[in-house]
């Protein structure tokens, strides 16, 4: 194990819309195999027909192309035009391997590793109250373990269709957790558990070891909430090994909880945890990598903004702290920001093209400018936490009236307002329009004419012309907006006033 190259996997369910969990799972999965110069693989575990859709599985591999994983084995890993598979352990839905796991399942039967089981709800549920009651531990009993050939006969006499049961070994199991550190295990806390319906479909229980046996999984990184199966899976791997189905067991390690509101574990119901949310909103890839990598670990302990190249470079899944991480928006928020900062201007602006144009922008195609929308890209990059807040931006460039929002209006316009808006406007028209410095000193002298500096002197302008008290460098955004709009704008705010 210690020299094995390192094999890690991904593999989700295509249920509902990814989360940021699964986000952080997978980054984690990913950035640990290109730290190491590993394979990563993605794997669908679709065997779930009732909740699983082609939709969703679409929406996955959407996702982990926009999020940047790039994915060695795995559904599509390869040019389809070239005949390639997608990897060596082809295919890597579930929902295609489906002979395999019947195959292995028999072979666990034959060797006496699992045995069929043939208690219905009713009695397992008796039997477990009763266990509980007497204080002992609730799991499977062990019923139908060691069942005579004349019991199987009778049960099967009564339509019984049975599961099928592994068989765990009466021994306790100690493991090194890569996060955790040493683990153990007692028998009466690990009872025999299904790995086959009794109609015949695999549980998550098999094929889920089965599967990293197959493709020679040496590191699984996955949630805390599967660490109690991993005693199972442990004594599932021995028994492959000894079918000659598997090679080696895999190293584990769990990750911790992602915690939400009131330090609840995360759910993907809860709807701060949508991936989907979180690209609406325009976060970008790096920034949203950047703020997960943190959940749970850290480049150094004085910086929380880096590349995800930086991560890649530092990342030990032996760094990982085993307490829970608590999701703050605000926090993602801000590393956000500093990742749009963090870009060059012509990458900006084309990030934000999107929201630019129909269907999510505001003003119609044809007012949008090109010539305009460059020239205050560079002033509206330092203002943003998420691409989407780009339109409330500039929407005053491009809309034939400013939207005025009332709360800023009834700010700004105090009395005399209209008094000092003549006054500006006066000045303006005098002033350099190629100069920003020049169209300041125009307000400036306008708001000493009035006994007001600046800041009182500018609010007035700075709602005639965007409809709001707060926004882009206001005398750069006059200039780029021009004279005539401008002058009209402020026209406008004195009739409104006057009416």
């Amino acid at each position: 194990m210690a020299s094995a190259p390192v094999r890690v996997r991904f593999c989700p369910s295509p249920t509902g819309n990814p989360h940021v969990g699964l986000v952080r799972t997978a980054l984690f999965n990913w950035a640990y195999a290109r730290h190491t110069g590993g394979t990563f693989v993605f794997r669908i575990e679709d065997t779930d027909a009732a909740r699983d859709s082609e939709e969703s599985y679409e929406q996955l591999l959407d996702s982990m192309r926009w999020l940047g994983f790039d994915w060695d084995e795995g559904p599509a890993a390869f040019d389809s035009a070239s005949g390639a598979s997608g990897g060596p352990h082809a295919p890597y839905r579930q929902s295609q391997r489906m002979d395999l796991y019947k195959d292995i399942a028999q072979k666990l039967l034959d060797g006496g590793h699992a045995y069929r089981c043939y208690c219905t709800t009713t009695e397992l549920e008796e039997r477990r109250e009763a266990a509980r009651a007497a204080g002992k531990p609730s799991g499977y009993d062990g019923h139908c373990r060691e069942l005579t050939a004349e019991q199987v006969e009778a049960y099967e006499a009564q339509g019984r269709e049975p599961i099928v049961r592994f068989r765990m070994p009466d021994e306790t199991i100690t493991f090194t957790d890569l996060v955790r550190g040493e683990l153990t295990f007692t028998p009466e806390n690990v009872p025999d558990y299904g790995i086959v319906r009794a109609n015949g479909a695999p549980l998550y229980t098999l094929v889920n070891p089965v599967d990293d046996a197959l493709m020679e999984i040496t590191h699984v990184l996955r949630g805390e909430d599967l660490l109690s199966s991993t005693p199972r899976q442990i004594a599932l791997y021995k028994a492959l090994i000894e079918l000659g189905i598997a090679k080696q067991i895999p190293s584990f390690g769990h990750l911790p909880y992602v915690m939400g509101e009131g330090n609840k574990k995360l759910s993907k119901r809860d709807p701060q945890s949508s991936l989907n949310l979180y690209r609406e909103r325009g976060f970008l890839p790096e920034g949203l990598l950047n703020y997960l990598s943190l959940l749970g670990w850290s480049l150094s302990a004085d910086r929380d903004v880096f590349t995800i190249d930086e991560m890649v470079a530092a990342f030990d899944v032996a760094d990982v702290n085993p307490n829970p991480a608590r999701f703050d928006l605000k926090k993602c928020e801000a590393i956000n920001a500093d990742h749009i900062r963090m870009l060059d201007v012509k990458e900006f602006a084309e990030r934000c093209a999107p929201w630019l144009k129909a269907p999510f922008a505001p003003w119609a195609p044809e007012n949008f400018d090109e010539a305009k929308w460059q020239a205050i890209a560079p002033h509206a990059q330092s203002r943003l936490k998420v691409l989407s807040e780009i339109t409330d931006n500039v929407d005053f460039l491009f809309l034939p009236e400013p939207v005025f929002d009332e709360a800023s209006w009834t700010k700004a316009m105090k009395e005399g307002s209209d008094a000092l808006l003549r006054t500006a406007r006066e000045k303006l028209q005098a002033a350099d329009w190629t100069s920003p410095g020049s169209l300041k000193e125009a307000v400036l002298a306008a708001g000493e004419a009035h006994g007001l500096k600046l800041g009182k002197a500018q609010a007035p302008v700075r709602v005639a012309v965007t409809g709001r008290t707060v926004g882009l460098p206001l005398f750069e955004s006059l200039e780029i907006l021009g004279e005539e709009k401008t002058l009209a704008r402020i026209d406008a705010a004195l009739a409104r006033l006057a009416a």
